[in-house]
């Protein structure tokens, strides 16, 4: 039986991504870390001794602590965290019980070094543009690039990489939804004149496509549950 501020490695899975998603916090401790350096997606690693300062990064959402087996440093952070009037649970199996559940870890290696003067200048990471690490190779899409060094490879991410491929591409012969990318973009910059707000509309469109490549894609116009809540 599992404990009441446990969650499975599948159970935060499905909530990844969603509206729902907690904080994921890796405590692992260095040693383990520098012999395995994989981190789930979304997560942010802070040190199990620097409890006063994650408290400091961490929004009223949800928090779930991992460490490299679930067990003692995870369950600990949790606990603090709990005390401090945070929503925290900590995960089953850490990074080992994820890792055998066959998900997705994010590869620390996969960070490049900076590659222009921009990332000295401004504390940036030059992004989709010619001649940078985050990019475009050969005829795949910089959405893929990322895809691939992250090893990100689970069935709606590439389902949705086929689809934003074919449209920054212009190639939507590979998906027939990506015909709509640029009505959309063009739409957004229409009824947007700042930036920030046009961007901050477009992460819904991009949300909506996300759950649609996870649960959405076999519905159609005339499908009765395209209209219902969202699952």
């Amino acid at each position: 039986m599992t404990s009441p501020n446990e969650i499975t490695p599948t159970q935060l899975m499905r909530l990844i991504g969603t509206p729902a998603a907690p904080t994921i916090v890796d405590v692992c401790i260095d040693d383990d870390f520098a012999k395995d350096p994989c981190l789930i997606p979304t997560s942010i690693r802070v040190s199990h001794r620097d409890m006063p300062t994650l408290l400091t990064r961490l929004d009223d959402v949800p928090v779930v602590v991992t460490c490299q087996k679930g067990k003692k440093l995870s369950q600990g952070a949790a606990a603090y965290l709990r005390a401090e009037g945070f929503a925290a649970e900590y995960l089953h199996g850490g990074i080992y019980g994820w890792r055998d559940a066959g998900l997705p870890l994010f590869p620390a290696s996969a960070l490049p070094a900076p590659v222009n003067g921009a990332r000295f200048l401004f504390g940036t990471t030059p992004f989709d543009i010619e001649e940078v690490f985050w990019s475009h190779r050969g005829e795949d899409c910089t959405f893929d690039t990322m895809q691939e060094e992250f090893k990100l490879q689970t069935d709606p991410l590439v389902r949705l990489a086929n689809v934003v491929r074919a449209a920054d591409t212009n190639r939507h012969d590979l998906a027939s939804e990506a015909a709509g990318f640029p009505v959309i973009s063009v739409g957004l910059s229409r009824v947007y004149k700042n930036y920030l707000q046009q961007f901050e509309a477009g992460v819904t469109f991009y949300d909506a496509l996300c759950r649609w490549a996870r649960v959405g894609q076999a519905e159609g116009h005339d499908c009765p549950t395209s209209y219902g809540a969202a699952q």
